[in-house]
């Protein structure tokens, strides 16, 4: 099948490689010709595991990245919308590159018979429909006539997208429309899982829905890790045993820092945003938050009753993605403690395998190590901000580690000066 994906950040990548696998024909398009130049020569944009030697097959089988829209519409018969819907300081997500992009495929349209719109960025309930208003405003065509519209949500982990992309758990298709949710049914045969068949409404809730009780989990157990360790209890075994039971599981039951990155924090403050606008003021999902947003403060409290002032001190933090095996820093806690330990006076030496460039830019002025030993070389104290493995390997000495991503989740391997956030 011929295939268009727009955008080509975290989801529409790894939409459009993990297709062109499969064997379609696909076109990625983004408006940057810097990204759409790095693609065709084999150099992904983002950092993924596994991602730049798909590339390179795929690449040979035909796959290509563009800026002409209407030429990527014109020679495919389905386009997936993969653009960002980022947020408000009020929680609401933004939905202008969406609709920027219907809009030009609603142009397109008019120069074709039929075809379908997938929309997969995250948005709201109700988003959808909205874009087939403005699809048929500017195709002067008619749904479900003329062109088919589907809601098909994401469900991929940075740092082990591929694998969740080819092996996923369900395939959503949202649609009002038969032939439109037959056709998206064909494009993704032969993965193994169950599809479930929703309208609009029901896929973009389920997206949101799956986000929202993931990021709870990791705020109940970070609230039950700070009571732990006010009372001399080990949370990680805690974890374990809670997670051996089937109905709750093991996963997102690793006390720390908090969650951050582009899905949860944004989802579920656009999730509380469309409550609260319906009429409903959504008291879980704001506990989630606040459990979150104070989480940080919890690993900048044990560090000053452990160096009182922090003034001049030497800080080395390891880790500043989100989450290891990403280069992606977005609403990563790190930058939250950077910015807290600057007010302090601390003096601060960064170090991170990949997500190093990205906060370079954001502060240049500081000091970024060479290597995970070359930071903790002469620090009073070590802040182990991101899971990364090979956080582990470092001879760490008798300086004080202040672990806030579970990184020695045991005990066997902890350094001599530990102490976990929450544990």
């Amino acid at each position: 099948m011929n295939v268009s994906v727009s955008g080509t950040g975290y989801v529409g990548l790894i939409q459009g490689v993990g297709l062109a696998k499969k064997g379609h024909s696909v076109t990625c398009v983004d408006i940057d010709r810097a990204k759409v130049e790095s693609i065709n020569a084999g150099v992904p944009p983002i950092y993924e595991d596994g991602l730049k030697e798909l590339l390179a097959e795929v690449r040979k089988n035909g796959f290509k990245a563009t800026d002409d829209i209407r030429q990527a519409v014109l020679n495919s018969d389905i386009t997936f919308v993969c653009v960002g819907t980022p947020s408000s300081r009020h929680g609401e997500i933004k939905l202008h590159q969406v609709r920027q992009v219907a809009r030009e495929i609603g142009e397109v349209l008019r120069e074709k018979d039929y075809h379908v719109v997938v929309i997969k960025s995250t948005v709201v309930p109700g988003t959808t429909e909205g874009m087939i208003e403005l699809l048929e405003e500017h195709s002067g065509k008619s749904y479900p006539k003329d062109f088919g519209v589907a809601m098909n949500p994401e469900f991929l982990r940075e740092g082990s997208a591929l694998d969740d992309f080819f092996s996923p758990d369900r395939v959503v298709i949202g649609s009002t429309d038969k032939r439109t949710r037959d056709l998206i049914r064909k494009l993704y045969e032969g993965f193994d899982c169950e599809v479930v068949e929703t309208n609009f409404r029901e896929a973009e809730m389920i997206k949101y829905a799956s986000n929202a009780l993931l990021a709870t989990k990791l705020s109940f157990i970070n609230e039950v890790g700070n009571v732990c360790k006010r009372m001399g209890i080990d949370t990680n075994v805690v974890a374990k045993g809670v997670g051996l039971d089937h109905r709750i599981g093991p996963k997102f039951l690793r006390a720390g820092l908090g969650f951050g990155g582009s899905c949860f924090p944004k989802d579920v403050s656009a999730l509380m945003h469309k409550a609260t606008e319906s009429g409903y003021y959504p008291r879980v999902l704001r506990a989630v938050l606040d459990v979150n947003r104070d989480q940080p403060g919890k690993l900048l409290y044990l560090l000053d009753n452990k160096l009182g002032s922090l003034s001049g001190k030497r800080i080395a933090i390891l880790g500043l993605t989100f989450k290891e095996n990403t280069d992606d820093v977005r609403e990563s806690p790190s930058l939250t403690i950077i910015k807290d330990l600057l007010m302090e006076h601390a003096d601060l030496v960064l170090f991170d395998p990949m997500g190093m460039p990205a906060v370079m830019q954001l502060f240049p002025q500081l000091q970024y190590a060479q290597s995970a030993q070359h930071a903790v070389h002469g620090a009073d104290a070590v802040l182990l901000l991101t899971e990364w493995p090979q956080f582990q390997d470092v001879d760490y000495g008798d300086v004080y580690v202040l672990d806030g991503k579970n990184v020695f989740n045991t005990k066997d391997r902890r350094p001599k000066n530990y102490e976990g956030i929450c544990w």
